[in-house]
């Protein structure tokens, strides 16, 4: 079992909260979106950095615990551009993914930290992204089992989402509570899960801090790979 937490920082502004969130009992991840990636340290609390973006002002990054999973890869990745990206604040990088060892159970993995595009965009758009995320970390993992977590941006039409990602063999896991209320019509669960090979025990959003975004702690156990590459030749989220 491993227990990961996602978290958007609000533009960094929720930074200082991060050594308390590592302090959480038996976690073993920290996702991050919206931090000030050249100001990461390389640990936080017992996690260290796995990677993070490079080309965005805002970006994402991964800690993992050092003394159970051993890192074998790590990379990020540029997904199609919303005119937000291309205008007001440019990202290039909305996936950051790592391949990782269990020390403890033998079993490989990939975990990755994803932040889609805003609301400006189309529902559309952030399903191409969700679809390009999920084919570029099958690559990365080499048929390993999946957990992408962070911030898709896409509070309604979930169920529909869901039966879309279920089609290209990944599930889609809400939290127990909504992650966000500042918006007054954007408001419910906007941070969530999809994984590929792992049972989702639970997803809780844990107590707000100085962000607008709530964390969440997720809580899976490895399972069974049943992702073929066939079903990428369908393409069930771009329509």
């Amino acid at each position: 079992m491993i227990r990961v937490i996602s978290y958007n920082l609000r533009k960094n502004r929720a930074a200082t909260e991060l050594a308390a969130l590592a302090q959480t009992p038996d976690v073993d991840a920290l996702c991050l979106q919206e931090v000030e990636a050249a100001e990461l340290p390389t640990a936080i609390g017992d996690l260290h950095l796995a990677d993070s973006t490079k080309n965005n002002r805002l970006g994402l990054a991964v800690y993992y615990r050092r003394d159970r999973f051993e890192q074998t890869a790590s990379q990020s990745f540029e997904l199609k551009k919303s005119l937000h990206d291309r205008v007001f604040t440019p990202t290039t990088e909305r996936l950051v993914g790592s391949r990782l060892v269990d020390r403890d159970s033998g079993h490989e993995l990939v975990l990755a930290s994803f932040h889609a595009a805003p609301l400006t965009a189309l529902n559309s758009l952030r399903r191409n992204q969700i679809k390009a995320a999920h084919e570029r970390l099958q690559t990365l993992g080499l048929g390993s089992p999946i957990l992408m977590v962070g911030d898709y941006n896409y509070p309604l039409f979930k169920d529909g989402l869901s039966q879309r990602v279920k089609k290209t063999g990944y599930d889609l896991s809400l939290s127990d509570r909504r992650t966000y209320t500042n918006y007054k019509f954007f408001r419910g669960h906007f941070d969530f899960v999809t994984s590929q090979g792992f049972t989702i025990e639970g997803v809780e959003t844990l107590t707000r801090g100085s962000s607008d975004h709530l964390p969440i702690l997720v809580t899976a156990e490895y399972g069974t790979t049943n992702f073929h590459h066939s079903t990428l030749s369908a393409d069930p989220l771009a329509s």
